[in-house]
């Protein structure tokens, strides 16, 4: 019975040291897999600026959608992360780290979430390539291809739609985004002086921010207003649509036609 003890004591201690030696590999996978994750599916942000109150506050935690526009295009009234290096300015200016152990553990945090990108920005896209982005009307309402939008359920409570006129047409390959609480975001309609006329490329775009996870009591799916489902405003999308295709088309035609000239004028 003695040497049945020690033998299955000796044995637990095998595991036990073996469960040891492997806990750093698992650790590791586990953070690889993670990573992976974030690179490529859903990723962590964190809400550092008031500029989408009270949509999402200061200290939320939002998952970011990184697949979602693989399947379909960018759409009026999505929520959506995008880089902004070398073109706007950060919304809050975060310190340089101070040695290469802070700056490691900076992009740790930044990765999972638990501190903010200093370059990444959220705001919500008003306009798409096409568009034409408006305000005001005369009710003070910003328009989309002369639709007004209902902005009440997500705007900023005593916020006006803008407190500056604009009128942009969105080129192609680019969108206007907007945070909601419009006293305070630094979105498109601040960087109109800016190459792109205040709109930012689509391929900067990060993903979709589709629901708060963090403080629980704030979880929730962040959906698209229903005043961007309106027939009228998808109608006016759908009529400028040959427009836009014919402009698109027209450049690489009348660039084949310049060398094509080109190429006549030499053999006379």
């Amino acid at each position: 019975m003695v040497a049945e003890d020690v033998k299955q004591n000796a044995e637990d201690g095998k595991k036990k040291g073996s469960f040891w030696r492997e806990l750093p590999v698992l650790i590791v996978v586990a953070l690889a897999l993670a990573l992976l994750i974030k690179s490529f599916v859903v990723q962590a942000f964190y809400i550092p600026s008031g500029s989408m109150e009270n949509t999402l506050l200061i200290n939320d935690r939002v998952l970011v959608n990184k697949l979602v526009y693989r399947v379909r295009d960018i759409a009026r009234g999505d929520v959506v992360v995008f880089s902004g290096v070398d073109s706007w300015d950060p919304e809050v200016q975060i310190e340089e780290p101070s040695n290469p152990v802070v700056g490691a553990m900076r992009w740790i945090g930044t990765a999972f979430g638990m501190v903010p990108g200093e370059k990444d920005y959220i705001k919500r896209v008003i306009g798409v390539p096409g568009d034409k982005v408006k305000c005001c009307d005369a009710q003070g309402r910003v328009t989309v291809n002369g639709v007004p939008l209902d902005e009440k359920s997500y705007l900023y409570p005593g916020n006006a739609p803008s407190d500056r006129p604009f009128e942009v047409t969105v080129p192609p390959g680019r969108l206007w985004v907007m945070g909601d609480h419009r006293s305070l975001s630094w979105d498109s309609r601040l960087h109109t002086g800016d190459p792109g006329g205040g709109t930012i490329p689509a391929d900067k775009v990060i993903g979709r921010a589709f629901v708060i996870v963090w403080p629980f009591d704030r979880a929730k799916i962040l959906p698209i207003p229903d005043t961007f489902g309106q027939p009228a405003l998808q109608a006016a999308a759908a009529g400028a649509a040959p427009f836009v295709a014919g402009f698109a088309g027209a450049v690489p035609l009348v660039a084949v036609g310049r060398g094509f000239g080109r190429r006549l004028r030499r053999r006379r």
